[in-house]
């Protein structure tokens, strides 16, 4: 399977949704974004060629509500003098970034802090902005200067709004020794109502806010965020089933089919879905049929919040749910600057365990990359992708990843660990027009594609009980674990 898995092959099928993307424009934009021509032609796509591999598609409808930006944002210091103009983030430079879903609007006014707590090294320590009680009379007319922490960024954007607020700036929480909770925010307010410009912005700038307000300055926030928020849009999940396998042990194999408005999508997630297609038509030409059932899931909506997989989670009868031996996010495999990491499935390593059975599929990751003298590191489920779903209902998940936002440092780009450009982003694209072909590292997508159909295989063909037809050795995953916001691509 590994042999016949290759980044040719997978590129092939890359270069088709460059090419979907490239004849659909939206907003002056080549895009595969959900709701978009470009994501409809990418489910034909999907569709003809899962079929064509032998397998049983079928497609599931859904609305998504989504959102794009029309026009310019802006986010400056205008007070005290002198001003002071802020960067947008744009994959690699930058310390601010609109959030997906924000209301509309051009403000100017003073800023407030709100409910800061000192930073330590325990993720999620600050409750900013999660009770209505947070916002005093001061908020009213006010640019409010959010901490990330304990709750949703929508929940902490509706409670400024209903506080008087005209605008708001969510900054990262600061942990101590965390990358991604110092680093630019992305946020998402998806499920709320929020018509205020939000915009989220990296733990050092926004702290810098925090001390001017604290020693007596009044500082003064100019918030312009141009967006477009169609709701109930029409869309559906695609899922292929090949024939045959244990229903009671199935695999789900997962990746989400739409891009960003703002680009092609080709390495996310063109790269995971591309993997999926390439192992159908490989298992059709060496012909092998797998002990389990597997099915590969195309989930769309992904974006504007993983939208697919929480519907198709919610729509699966409890006796379905529980016949789910593993999950497999497949997210980003081919980043320009890559990594390889893995999901921390026991917990062991980051604190926050999957449920029963994550442990499991974490090991088989473990023991491939060290069979292959490959380095790799394991990361947190934090929920920005779709196995989110599948853990919050208690399915064991996990699944490997080549990095996106985060830079990568001087000790990881070392020659025996991943190499490559030290602080850079692992995807310096990410999220950005230039997410095409030509910025895929095929030696990534080739290392990281191994060890998906190596998972895969191994998976469909285990005689041995992960999830619902016997215990696992990892840890259950308890709701107290989930802390924190959980921020969306």
């Amino acid at each position: 399977m590994r042999g016949a898995v290759n980044a040719p092959g997978i590129n092939q099928h890359q270069a088709a949704l460059e090419t979907i993307a490239n004849q659909n424009f939206f907003n002056g934009v080549p895009t595969r974004a959900t709701g978009t021509n470009g994501h409809k032609a990418s489910v034909v796509y999907v569709t003809d060629v899962m079929k064509a591999a032998g397998w049983t598609v079928t497609e599931q409808p859904f609305t998504a509500d989504i959102f794009y930006e029309e026009g310019p944002a802006a986010f400056d210091r205008t007070g005290p003098p002198p001003a002071e103009a802020y960067t947008r983030y744009d994959g690699e430079n930058g310390v601010w970034h609109v959030a997906d879903f924000s209301g509309d609007g051009d403000v100017d006014a003073r800023a407030v802090v709100i409910d800061f707590t000192e930073p330590t090294t325990e993720a999620s320590a600050s409750d900013s902005g999660c009770e209505p009680e947070d916002f005093g009379p001061a908020t009213d007319g006010a640019v409010v200067l959010l901490q990330r922490g304990t709750c949703d960024f929508g929940l902490k954007a509706e409670n400024a709004q209903a506080a008087g607020a005209v605008g708001a700036v969510i900054f990262n929480e600061g942990t101590i020794g965390a990358d991604d909770r110092n680093d630019v925010l992305i946020p998402t307010l998806a499920g709320y109502e929020v018509d205020i410009p939000v915009v989220g912005r990296d733990y050092a700038t926004g702290r810098a806010l925090v001390d001017r307000i604290g020693r007596g300055e009044i500082v003064t926030i100019r918030v312009a965020v141009d967006g477009v928020k169609l709701p109930g849009q029409k869309t559906v999940n695609v899922i292929a089933d090949h024939p045959g396998g244990r229903t009671d042990r199935t695999v789900v194999v997962g990746g989400h089919l739409d891009s960003v408005f703002e680009g092609p999508g080709i390495n996310d997630d063109g790269s995971g879905v591309s993997l999926m297609m390439e192992t159908a038509q490989a298992m059709k030409e060496l012909g092998l049929s797998p002990r389990n059932q597997l099915r590969f899931i195309f989930f769309s909506g992904e974006e504007q919040g993983l939208l697919g997989s929480n519907h198709y989670v919610a729509q699966l009868p409890k006796k379905q749910a529980t016949s789910i031996s593993a999950m497999l996010d497949y997210d980003m495999l081919g980043s320009s600057n890559f990594a390889r990491l893995v999901y921390d499935g026991d917990g062991s390593d980051h604190g926050v365990a999957g449920p029963n059975g994550s442990g499991q599929i974490e090991q088989v990751f473990r023991e491939y990359f060290n069979s292959q003298s490959l380095y790799f590191e394991t990361i947190p489920f934090d929920g920005r992708s779709d196995y989110d779903a599948f853990t919050l209902a208690g399915i064991p998940a996990g699944g490997i990843f080549a990095g996106a936002e985060d830079k990568k440092t001087v000790a990881q780009a070392a020659p025996d660990k991943f190499g490559g450009t030290p602080l850079i982003a692992f995807d310096p694209f990410y999220h950005q027009l230039g997410d095409t072909l030509a910025h895929v590292n095929n030696t990534g997508l080739e290392q990281l594609g191994d060890a998906a159909v190596h998972a895969i295989w191994t998976f469909a063909q285990t005689t041995s009980a992960v999830n619902g037809t016997g215990k696992a050795s990892s840890t259950s995953m308890k709701e107290s674990d989930w802390k924190g916001d959980r921020l969306v691509r």
